[in-house]
C-alpha cells in the first residue's frame, strides 16, 4: 500500500486508445411507416426499410410491409401510398421483427430523428416479449443540427439534407427509399464532421450529445490511463485534487467525463478546471475503495460530496476522571476513555446521549470536580436523575459502580438501555401518549445503533492480523487486515501455490502498530475505511486464510435486529394528535 499516483505519460495515442475509426464500424440504416406518431397511443408499422452498410459498402438490405392489423388511416395512405389491400398479406411485426433485427445485429443504429423509429421497434420487441440488443445508436437530424450552420440549410428534415449532399435516393416517404437517402447524408455528415476533428464513433456520439466545447478538449486526459482498477484524481493548473474517484477500468470511467455519460452539473464544472489525471493502479476493487477513502480524507478534494465536512462527525465520550460524565466531542483523543460513534449528524448523537441519561444517574454537568467536591444540587439530582456528586456527600464506590454500568452498556451488553426504555414506551402508550412514546423509541434506537456500529468495528481492530480471499475472474483476491487497516492486497493468479505467495504478500505489507488506546473503536483507520473491510469480510465468498474475525452477537446487535416499531393504531393516533 505504498505506490504513488503515476503522471501522464505523453505519447501518441492508437486509434485504438482514440476510440473506433468511422470507417471500421458497422451501420445499420432503418426507417420506418407507421399508422400514427406514437407506439403508445395504438400507432402500428406499416413497413420497415434498413441499410447495412461499413466503409461505404453497402453490405445488406431489408425491405418489408407490415400489416399493422388494422386499417390505415386515410391521411397516412395519402402520406406513403400504403394502403390496406398493400398490406393485407404481408407479414405481421412478430416476424418481421426478428428479421430486422437479425440484419442489425452488432450494428450501430442510424436514424433520422431516431427516438421516434427507435422508439417503435422497442415497443414492438417489449410487446412480443423480444430481448432488445444494447444498440448504440446515432442520430442524423441531431447530427445534422450540430454540424450544420443555418446559413447551409434552412432546416435538418430528410429530403433538405438529401439534396444538399447530392442523395442518390429521393425520400419519398417510402421505408427503403428513406433509409438509402440517409444513408446518403450519414457519409456526407461525416466528410463534414471529419474537418470538425470527428473521426470516431466515440466522437460523433459526444458531438451529437450536450458535451461542452471545455469536456470534449479535455478527452486526452484519459488517454494514458490503463484499464485496469484503481483510483484516479482530477487535479487543476495549481496541481490541487479537484475529485477522487475510483474505477474497475480507469481509463473507461475517466473517458466518460468527457461524454454524454456524464450529466451531472457540479463534474461538468470539474472537468472545466481540470488539468490532469492521475491515477493509482489497484489489485484489487476492495484495495481502491480503501485508497479512494484515504485520499478524500488527505487532500479533501471540493467536488467529493462526502469530504466536505469531516469535522461535523461526533462521538459520545465515557470521560476519564474522579467523577466521570459523558459528553459529545469532535475529536478522539489518546486519553483511553470510551467513545461511542461516530455520528453523522449530531443530533443522532444527542438522541444517543438521552437514551443513555435516562438508564444512568451519572452526572450532566460540565464542571471540573476534584476527588473532593463542594457544592449544591441541581434539578436533575431533585429529580433522581443524577447521584449528584458535587455534594461531596456521594460514597465514591456508590458511583463507580454507576460508570461501570455504563461503560459495560457501552462495550458489552445494552441491556439495562433496552429494558429501561422500553418500559418508559410501554408506560406512554398505555397513556395514549404516541407521540412521547415515539421520541423514546428513536432515543433508543440511535443509541443501539452507535454502540453497535462501535463493538462491530472493535470486533476487527482488535484483531492483530488477518489475511482473507474471495475468489475473481483471474484467481483470488487476498488481502492483508491489521487492527481494521487495510495492509496489503493482491491477486494471487490460481497456478501459484498459496503458502508461499501469502508469506511475501505478508512481508510487503504495511506494519500497523498495536493501537495505544484500546478504547476507541477505529484507532490505526478511519471508521469508513475499517466498515469497508468489513462489508468484504462479510460478503458471500469470502474465506480466512490466516487469523480469525467474528462478527460479535453478545452485544447490541441483538437487540438492533428486535428494534421495536410503531404499530398502525400507535402512527394514526399520532397524526391525529400532531394535527
Amino acid at each position: 500500500m505504498t505506490s504513488q499516483p503515476t503522471r501522464p505519460v505523453h505519447h501518441q495515442a492508437s486509434f485504438e486508445e482514440l476510440g473506433r475509426p468511422l470507417s471500421d464500424v458497422t451501420f445499420c440504416v432503418v426507417d420506418l411507416e407507421t399508422t400514427g406518431g406514437s407506439p403508445k397511443a395504438g400507432a402500428r408499422i406499416t413497413e420497415i426499410g434498413a441499410v447495412k452498410v461499413r466503409g461505404g459498402e453497402v453490405l445488406g438490405e431489408l425491405q418489408t410491409l407490415v400489416n399493422p392489423e388494422e386499417s390505415i388511416p386515410a391521411f397516412i395512405t395519402v402520406l406513403t401510398g400504403i394502403t390496406d389491400a398493400m398490406v393485407v398479406e404481408a407479414p405481421r411485426i412478430a416476424e418481421a421483427l426478428p428479421s430486422f433485427l437479425e440484419l442489425a445485429a452488432g450494428s450501430v443504429l442510424v436514424a433520422h430523428n431516431a427516438p421516434f423509429d427507435v422508439g417503435f421497434l422497442k415497443h414492438n420487441a417489449r410487446e412480443l416479449g423480444i430481448p432488445w440488443p444494447r444498440f448504440e445508436v446515432l442520430d442524423t437530424a441531431v447530427l445534422a443540427r450540430r454540424a450544420l450552420l443555418r446559413e447551409e440549410v434552412r432546416n435538418v428534415k430528410l429530403s433538405t439534407l438529401a439534396a444538399h449532399f447530392g442523395a442518390g435516393t429521393t425520400p419519398d416517404h417510402r421505408a427503403l427509399h428513406d433509409a438509402r437517402a440517409t444513408v446518403d447524408v450519414l457519409h456526407g455528415l461525416f466528410e463534414r464532421l471529419g474537418s470538425l476533428g470527428v473521426h470516431t464513433l466515440e466522437d460523433a456520439v459526444t458531438f451529437t450529445s450536450k458535451v461542452t466545447p471545455e469536456q470534449r478538449r479535455k478527452r486526452h486526459l484519459a488517454q494514458h490511463l490503463p484499464h485496469e482498477p484503481g483510483v484516479y484524481l482530477f487535479r487543476d493548473a495549481r496541481d490541487d485534487v479537484l475529485y477522487v474517484g475510483t474505477s474497475r477500468d480507469l481509463r473507461k470511467r475517466v473517458g466518460s467525463y468527457f461524454t454524454a455519460a456524464e450529466t451531472r452539473t457540479r463534474m461538468g464544472e470539474m472537468v472545466k478546471l481540470a488539468e490532469r489525471v492521475d491515477a493509482v493502479v489497484c489489485a484489487t476493487a476492495l484495495e481502491a475503495r480503501v485508497r479512494e477513502l484515504r485520499l478524500i480524507a488527505a487532500h479533501r478534494p471540493p467536488y467529493n460530496r462526502r469530504s466536505r465536512f469531516p469535522e461535523r462527525q461526533s462521538w459520545i465520550k465515557l470521560t476519564r476522571e474522579p467523577w466521570p460524565r459523558l459528553s459529545m466531542v469532535r475529536r478522539v483523543l489518546d486519553d483511553d476513555a470510551v467513545y461511542v460513534g461516530p455520528f453523522g449528524h449530531r443530533s443522532q448523537g444527542e438522541l444517543a446521549l438521552a437514551a443513555l441519561h435516562e438508564t444512568f444517574q451519572v452526572r450532566q454537568c460540565t464542571t471540573r470536580m476534584g476527588r473532593r467536591p463542594r457544592g449544591s444540587t441541581c434539578a436533575l439530582a431533585d429529580l433522581g436523575r443524577c447521584l449528584a456528586p458535587c455534594t461531596g456527600d456521594l460514597d465514591p464506590d456508590v458511583y463507580a459502580t454507576e460508570v461501570a454500568r455504563l461503560d459495560a452498556a457501552l462495550t458489552g451488553d445494552p441491556a439495562e438501555v433496552v429494558e429501561r426504555l422500553r418500559a418508559r414506551m410501554g408506560e406512554l402508550g398505555a397513556q395514549q401518549r404516541y407521540e412521547e412514546a415515539a421520541q423514546v423509541r428513536d432515543r433508543l434506537t440511535a443509541s443501539l445503533r452507535a454502540v453497535d456500529r462501535t463493538q462491530r468495528l472493535r470486533q476487527l481492530t482488535d484483531v492483530a492480523e488477518l489475511v482473507a480471499a474471495a475468489p475473481a475472474e483471474k484467481g483470488w483476491e487476498v488481502h492483508v487486515v491489521r487492527h481494521g487497516r487495510l495492509a496489503a492486497a493482491g491477486l494471487l493468479p490460481r497456478h501459484v501455490h498459496p503458502a508461499a505467495w501469502v508469506d511475501t504478500l505478508l512481508a510487503t505489507a504495511e506494519d500497523v502498530p498495536t493501537p495505544s488506546n484500546g478504547t476507541h473503536p477505529a484507532p490505526a483507520a478511519s471508521v469508513e475505511e475499517t466498515e469497508t473491510l468489513l462489508r468484504w469480510l462479510e460478503s458471500p465468498g469470502v474465506r480466512m486464510v490466516r487469523g480469525s474475525w467474528q462478527v460479535p452477537t453478545a452485544g447490541a446487535a441483538r437487540h438492533v435486529a428486535a428494534l421495536p416499531t410503531e404499530s398502525d393504531d400507535q402512527r394514526a393516533t399520532r397524526s391525529r394528535l400532531s394535527a
